[in-house]
C-alpha cells in the first residue's frame, strides 16, 4: 500500500508538470484518471491505470533510445531500428532495442535491453572471468566486454553492461571478429549513459 501511495505521488507530480506545458496526452490523461479512482478507493482500477501508464512511457522510452542504435559502417546497410517492451516474464520485463545490419551473407544485430531488474545480475556474470568459458574478455571503449567468436563458422556475440542498466548484445553470422567489435564501438555509450 505503502508503494502505491508513493507511486501516486510520483505520478501526481508528473502530470502536474506534463499538464503545465501543455503536453496532454495518453500518459497524463491516464494518470489523471488513476490519481481520481484512488482518491475515490477504487485501488484495483488505479493500480490498472497506473500499470498502463508505466507501459507507455517505456514504449516512449524506446522510442527515444532507439536513436542510439549505430548507422550502417561502411560498405553494410541498415534495417530500420525496434523497439517493443516485454512483461516481468521476459528478463524480468523491460525494453528491448534491436536493429539489423547487412552486407553480401553478413549479418550483424545489436540488440540493448534496458529497464530489466536481473541486468545487474546478468552484468555480474559476463563481467566476471570465471563465467568466460571460451570467451574473451576485452574492453570496448573502455567497457568490458565478453567476446565469443567461431572462426570456422565466422560467426560470434560481443555481450557487455553498461551502467547496470542496459545489456548490450552484438551478434552476427559470416562475420569477422573485427566487424563484431566495429559494430560494438560503433555505440556512443557516453550517450546512452545518459539517458
Amino acid at each position: 500500500m505503502i508503494k502505491l501511495l508513493k507511486t501516486i505521488t510520483y505520478l501526481s507530480m508528473a502530470t502536474m508538470l506534463l499538464s503545465t506545458s501543455s503536453m496532454a496526452d495518453d500518459v497524463t490523461e491516464t494518470m489523471e484518471e488513476a490519481l481520481s479512482a484512488y482518491n475515490k478507493g477504487n485501488y484495483t482500477q488505479a493500480t490498472e491505470d497506473i500499470t498502463y501508464v508505466l507501459e507507455l512511457i517505456k514504449q516512449k522510452k524506446g522510442k527515444n533510445l532507439k536513436r542510439h542504435l549505430p548507422e550502417a559502417l561502411e560498405g553494410w546497410k541498415a534495417d530500420e531500428a525496434k523497439s517493443e517492451t516485454a512483461g516481468a516474464g521476459m528478463l524480468g520485463g523491460g525494453t528491448t532495442l534491436s536493429r539489423s545490419y547487412h552486407k553480401d551473407e553478413s549479418r550483424i544485430t545489436i540488440e540493448i535491453i534496458t529497464d530489466s531488474p536481473l541486468l545487474h545480475s546478468i552484468g555480474m556474470m559476463i563481467t566476471n572471468p570465471m563465467f568466460a568459458s571460451g570467451g574473451e574478455l576485452k574492453r570496448i571503449n573502455r567497457e568490458k566486454a565478453m567476446i565469443k567468436y567461431n572462426e570456422k563458422q565466422e560467426s560470434g556475440d560481443i555481450s557487455l553492461v553498461l551502467d547496470k542498466r542496459f545489456m548490450i548484445t552484438v551478434k552476427g553470422k559470416k562475420v569477422s571478429k573485427e566487424d563484431l567489435i566495429n559494430y560494438a564501438k560503433a555505440i556512443d555509450f557516453k550517450k546512452l549513459k545518459a539517458n
